[in-house]
């Protein structure tokens, strides 16, 4: 690809990317985790 010296825009979008992608999965960890604290509390209480 051809440097359009445009390097500073595409950066900023990468973090945004980047910023994005870690907030979706530490969200995602965090929501399996309490799916699965559920699943093992409903499990036990047999």
């Amino acid at each position: 690809m051809a440097d359009t010296g445009d390097n500073a825009a595409q950066l900023k979008a990468h973090e945004q990317t980047w910023n994005g992608f870690k907030a979706m999965m530490t969200w995602g960890t965090v929501g399996v985790a309490l799916v699965a604290a559920l699943v093992v509390f409903l499990i036990s209480a047999k």
